[in-house]
């Protein structure tokens, strides 16, 4: 199996695991007997231990190398998920899901790090590709979901079935993974530039805001978007869950082109389409109040989003590259853990809005946070060549 073929499958089996315990909210919530609140605090374990998983995962891929902590976070994520499906309280559940978040946001950093090893290795942008495998793969994980539920199997065989399988395919998957990038222990023959603290390069901070947007609206759509369709579009509960399905395909489909995008146009210019082309469909499915606007603004929303953290991802990578090839594990982990505070803040801070005006007023303000993406791309594209010219005068300097 090659390196790209691993890369691709350990995205998809990650994606595989979210979107198989998700679904199961509704019989999660009965089995702990929970009210939303509370149940919703467990859920907030989930992506703390994301947020502070992926802050410490770019030192300990730049350590061990991604192949190591890809595997370790990648099993310890399917040992966690039947403990998920077991939780009897709230409590539990929301330990079990504090440890399957930090295994997941170690295991992006990890396989983002590999994702980029190799896109670097094979000569051509390659991320959206694998981006795309975690997308097919959150879809295929929730119609196994799905399948489980209408069958009346309990969250715990349910969980249990999914971890081993996970578990198996991981097995076949992390041999031919990079082991790593290069990259010693500690920062030698790092250029000057590089080795500069990483909240002191703006390059970075631009490029975490493009994922911190992307991250945001991503989270309103998966939240929000069956609850617009209601309430605004008139659509049953059955027909308004559709609007997120064809949300979540159309950006599967579009990563699949994400790669030939980025090297035909250039990173910055398909960040720029991208985020005009998601505003848009954000602002027809809060702004038209017909049910084919809701559902043609979600996808067109989804297929703009499609390349926003892929490329972020693999420009930060690029950010701290070495001169030997190596590098760019700490830079990807900063921009994660910033993008991830999105996942955490951006539906709740969707949702106060809602509470204080109204839904499809809040979706225009999620249209408005995804236009600052093309302006963050803008940005950061001047803040490379700024660091690349000064990059530039520090090696004549030496010389």
């Amino acid at each position: 199996m090659s390196q790209r073929a691993a890369v691709f499958g350990v995205f998809a089996v990650n994606g595989a695991a979210l979107g198989s315990w998700a679904p199961r909210v509704p019989a999660l919530t009965e089995q702990v007997d929970a009210h939303t609140g509370t149940f919703g605090l467990a859920l907030l374990g989930a992506s703390v231990g994301m947020v502070l998983a992926a802050s410490v995962s770019g030192r300990l891929v730049q350590r061990f190398g991604a192949r190591a902590v890809t595997a370790w976070s990648g099993f310890a994520g399917c040992a966690l998920l039947p403990a998920v499906g077991s939780a009897g309280s709230v409590a539990l559940l929301g330990i079990a899901l504090l440890g399957l978040g930090a295994a997941v946001g170690a295991l992006d950093v990890g396989m983002n790090v590999a994702g980029v090893v190799a896109e670097r290795r094979a000569g051509r942008s390659i991320m959206p590709v694998f981006h795309a495998g975690f997308a097919f793969g959150a879809l295929i994980g929730s119609a196994a979901a799905g399948g489980a539920a209408a069958a009346g199997w309990s969250p715990a065989a349910h969980l249990a079935l999914a971890g081993g399988a996970a578990a198996i395919v991981l097995t076949v998957l992390v041999r031919p993974l990079p082991v790593h990038s290069g990259t010693a222990a500690g920062d030698g023959g790092r250029p000057a530039l590089q080795a500069r603290p990483l909240a002191r390069r703006p390059v970075l901070w631009l490029l975490a805001a493009v994922a911190l947007c992307s991250a945001i609206a991503e989270g309103a759509s998966a939240d929000w978007s069956a609850l617009l369709m209601v309430t605004s579009h008139a659509t049953g509960e059955g027909a308004a869950a559709l609007a997120y399905s064809g949300f979540a395909l159309a950006m599967a489909i579009t990563r699949l082109a994400g790669a030939w995008g980025q090297r035909r146009f250039g990173p910055t210019r398909l960040l720029i389409g991208s985020a005009a082309a998601a505003a848009a469909g954000l602002l027809a499915a809060a702004l038209v109040p017909l049910p084919a606007a809701g559902y043609l603004g979600f996808a067109l929303a989804g297929a703009g989003l499609a390349a926003s953290f892929p490329v972020a991802l693999s420009l930060a990578g690029e950010a701290g590259q070495n001169a030997d090839g190596s590098g760019g594990e700490r830079e990807i982990g900063f921009v994660t853990t910033i993008a991830y505070s999105g996942f955490l803040a951006g539906p709740p801070a969707i949702g106060g809005i809602a509470r204080l005006t109204s839904l499809p007023i809040a979706f225009v303000v999620v249209a408005a946070v995804a236009a600052v993406i093309a302006a963050a791309a803008l940005g950061a594209r001047y803040a490379r060549v700024r660091e690349q010219a000064r990059r530039s005068e520090l090696d004549a300097a030496v010389r």
